[in-house]
């Protein structure tokens, strides 16, 4: 019978969007024709998740270039991949702020091999998104920063929560980084009934750039409810 690893890996390498989308905007997808993130997420769900065990969900906005993006692995630049959780991608180096104060709560709650035994990070869209900007650049791009782009992906975005919560999530309680975040996802949980509750974390984005001197207290707070569901 297939495990929560199983399950998870086998979704990470269906995972492709289909919809058209504007030519200014790009998709990110690093689990499609990338042999080193396929390997990553391997390695990583099988030494984490191998298991039967159901897990609460947390989820942040759409994938980052330089966390998932690089390594496949929400809030998970290369950097704590090897120094928490023992994973060494060769020749590729990243530095995501957020991914520092995620792994500065996952810290709080004992370590990975205790954080990943209770919760399952991904983000409410699954992929990232770039856009053209005025000066001609590729920069990151949120699901909801346009009605027309969120339009087109609301149900794929409705489709993949589905899909990972039937690889084993615990739906009773989903925890959401960013308040416009949290604000399209119980606009979507308000149609589809997918969580019983939803509660609304700071993005960690937001925490770094702008409250970096409370980092501490941030991880501590947020530490102690994500504690308050697992007991």
């Amino acid at each position: 019978m297939s495990n929560f690893a199983d399950k998870i890996i086998a979704y990470y390498h269906q995972l492709e969007l289909a919809e058209e989308l504007d030519t200014n905007l790009r998709v990110i997808n690093p689990y499609q024709d990338n042999v080193m993130v396929r390997d990553t997420i391997e390695k990583f769900y099988r030494h984490f998740f191998n298991d039967s065990k159901k897990r609460q969900l947390i989820v942040g906005i759409n994938p980052g270039r330089l966390g998932a993006g690089v390594t496949g692995i929400p809030f998970t630049d290369t950097k704590r991949l090897e120094e928490n959780c023992g994973l060494h991608i060769p020749d590729v180096k990243s530095h995501e702020p957020s991914s520092v104060f995620v792994y500065q709560l996952i810290e709080k709650h004992g370590g990975p091999e205790k954080f990943y035994q209770d919760f399952y990070i991904n983000s409410v869209c699954p992929l990232g998104f770039l856009r053209k900007n005025e000066k001609e650049n590729w920069v990151n791009c949120n699901y909801y920063d346009f009605t027309s782009l969120f339009k087109t992906l609301e149900s794929f975005i409705v489709t993949n929560l589905k899909k990972q919560i039937d690889c084993g999530i615990d739906t009773s309680t989903c925890f959401v980084l960013g308040k416009k975040n949290a604000k399209f996802l119980k606009r979507i949980n308000a149609k589809e009934k997918l969580f019983d509750d939803i509660i609304t974390f700071n993005h960690p984005r937001y925490i770094v750039q702008y409250k970096s001197k409370q980092s501490e207290i941030f991880a501590e707070e947020y530490a102690v409810a994500l504690q308050q569901k697992t007991l």
